[in-house]
């Protein structure tokens, strides 16, 4: 079968059993091998032996990643894992096996995640790239299964292959799931932005909460060149008012901005912007640098909330 040129592939891989899932990702890699394609494999750490193990001597031609590590923070899979292996090897097709989803994946991350999901079919519409993203229908809630036809637009098992009849219009899924985040704590800590004069004062508050939480020298440098990064959207996009707040919860400090901006591009922050672009880096670098990003962004106003552990 002869594909057109930019031609996207997304199917979700419904998987009941080990020897199920290494038996379905390793034909899926062989054929892009054969095809001379670059192929690389992101699914999280235990996973990957079991499918370098089948391959044998074809899995030194294959480019393999840690999901756990790499895709941590769900939005990064996008520009970090995808789009930049793709940019690797412009102009050839792209073979991926990425799972983003895991059973050990928490209901606080899962939203981003099926985001995610979603926004593949907009990332990757018109490129020559097939991704194979497996779904554990076992130990995962079958809620997320069904989601898995939500997001793909072709679903297969260890017997046969068939196209999603839940399968939609992937913008409308994804803001599904651009869903209000849970209430702040209320007695936690807060300070105000309130124009870039505000940027200094903010950078002490951060520094004493991230210290009093327990942050190492690294993650505190990460949390305030985040929320500057944030701060200064707010400053420049939402009227410059907003606000910050913090507080921890069990493993992890959580930094809110809070403003009256509305985020109308649901890529922002998993595309990169172009080499010549003047802004919107802010976000791929929130995402670059924390363990976790949550979204709720509408004509009211936007919230982002950063994690990270501690």
């Amino acid at each position: 079968m002869t594909r057109s040129r930019g031609t996207f592939e997304h199917p979700g891989l419904l998987y009941a059993s080990t020897a199920e899932y290494v038996a379905a990702t390793t034909e899926f890699i062989e054929v892009g091998l054969a095809a001379g394609e670059p192929v690389l494999v992101a699914v999280p750490g235990a996973r990957l032996a079991l499918i370098r193990d089948r391959l044998g001597a074809d899995a030194s031609a294959v480019r393999w990643a840690d999901m756990a590590v790499a895709g941590r923070n769900p939005g990064r899979i996008i520009p970090d894992v995808l789009l930049r292996f793709a940019g690797e090897h412009a102009g050839r097709r792209v073979r991926i096996v990425g799972e983003p989803i895991w059973p050990e994946r928490t209901p606080v991350e899962y939203p981003a995640c099926a985001q995610h999901e979603a926004l593949i079919n907009v990332a990757f519409a018109g490129r020559d790239a097939s991704i194979l993203c497996p779904y554990d229908i076992v130990r995962l809630d079958p809620g997320r299964v069904a989601d898995a036809a939500r997001t793909h637009p072709v679903l297969s098992s260890a017997t046969t292959t068939w196209l999603s009849t839940a399968y939609g219009d992937p913008l409308a899924t994804a803001a599904v799931f651009n869903q209000p985040l849970p209430p702040e704590p209320p007695d936690a800590p807060s300070a105000a932005i309130d124009g870039a004069g505000s940027l200094i004062g903010l950078r002490g508050f951060l520094t004493a909460e991230g210290r009093r939480a327990g942050l190492s020298h690294d993650q505190l440098g990460s949390l305030l060149i985040a929320v500057n990064e944030l701060a200064t959207n707010t400053c420049e996009h939402a009227a410059g008012t907003g606000r910050v707040t913090v507080w921890t919860e069990p493993g992890r400090l959580v930094c809110q901005v809070t403003d009256t901006g509305h985020i109308a591009d649901p890529l922002a922050g998993r595309v990169p912007p172009a080499s010549d672009a003047t802004g919107g880096r802010g976000l791929i670098l929130a995402h670059q640098l924390c363990d976790l990003v949550r979204i709720h962004t509408g004509p009211e106003g936007t919230a982002i909330r950063l994690h990270l552990g501690v």
